[in-house]
């Protein structure tokens, strides 16, 4: 009845990520990849040889792009987890009843490593992992210093916003046995035509405020600085619309760190992305009860350029002033 394939926010990267990621970022430059499994979590640690005590960012949801980003932060002499959750070998097969604790493993257990300064750890996602990592740093303000949010959500969200998830409506992550608040959403419905617009879907819900207040991430008990990183032309979801709920919320409170709202005017969805690739997705294709459709990651093809390497600036700036406290 639902959308049989349905690409949310980082799942939309999740699935095709391989095609847009070029193979020279996962080229080493002599830093060793170093798998990691134990402690109840899997992962991949990129860090140099001689470094010791430096910031460590945890990147939520692995993979291509986990890889890319662990290989340069650890160029620039930072640690980097590459750190998958779902669609892995001993891992769940569908994001949905996530624990909040399987990071808790991971992040306690990196600031273990003789590479990292345990008061020094950042947590970075992009889409729907930007919501796990904001959620994350909320849950854990005792052990997360900072938090890198690409095209993020300021709520969290239904099991169902995904084709492989159950049709049952199941929270997206738990805590302590008990469901992360979220939104209800039902299953993406296509039309007539061969395109699909997604920004509606996330509309019509983000509208209620009923329901937005009670699913809303509690950003202000992150326990550092946040960085806020999004295009205004995002044709998947209103990431620059919901980064203004995050600041709006954090202006409310007595948060007492710096928060960045960067946006782009003429960027889209896919900030993240390796900015020297020459030849970035703008488009994608979802199947939806059976017929295939088109849809928009949104910006130009110069706005997403200049954004994406605009942002990798303000990630380093941003890392850089953890790095100097």
């Amino acid at each position: 009845m639902g959308a049989k394939i349905f690409i949310g926010g980082i799942a939309f990267m999740a699935l095709l990520v391989a095609g847009y990621l070029y193979l020279d970022g996962l080229l080493f430059d002599g830093v060793k990849p170093r798998e990691v499994s134990e402690k109840g979590f899997k992962g991949t640690l990129f860090a140099k040889n001689e470094i010791q005590n430096r910031p460590a960012i945890v990147l939520v949801g692995g993979g291509d792009w986990g890889d890319y980003w662990g290989q340069e932060f650890a160029k620039a002499n930072y640690a980097g987890l590459s750190l998958p959750y779902y669609r892995m070998e001993g891992l769940p097969e569908r994001m949905e009843e996530i624990p909040l604790e399987y990071f808790e493993k991971a992040i306690s257990w990196l600031q273990e490593q003789p590479e990292v300064n345990r008061d020094k750890v950042v947590v970075m996602g992009a889409s729907r992992n930007a919501e796990l990592a904001l959620l994350v740093a909320s849950y854990y303000p005792e052990l997360v210093d900072g938090v890198i949010a690409y095209s993020p959500s300021a709520v969290s969200w239904s099991n169902t916003v995904l084709p492989f998830n159950s049709d049952e409506i199941k929270p997206s992550w738990t805590f302590n046995n008990k469901p992360v608040p979220y939104i209800a959403m039902a299953k993406l419905r296509g039309g007539e035509t061969d395109i699909i617009e997604t920004l509606p879907y996330w509309r019509k819900a983000l509208a209620d405020s009923n329901t937005v207040r009670s699913a809303a991430i509690p950003v202000e008990n992150i326990n550092g600085p946040i960085l806020l990183l999004s295009g205004r032309k995002d044709a998947v979801w209103p990431s620059a619309m919901m980064s203004d709920m995050i600041a709006n919320r954090i202006g409310a409170s007595s948060f007492g760190f710096p928060l960045e709202n960067i946006q782009y005017d003429n960027a889209g969805h896919l900030l993240s992305v390796n900015p020297n690739n020459s030849s970035p997705m703008r488009h994608g294709r979802m199947m939806v009860d059976g017929k295939e459709y088109s849809f928009s990651f949104g910006g130009t093809e110069e706005g997403n350029r200049v954004a994406r390497e605009d942002a990798l600036r303000q990630v380093f700036n941003f890392l850089s002033a953890i790095a100097s406290e």
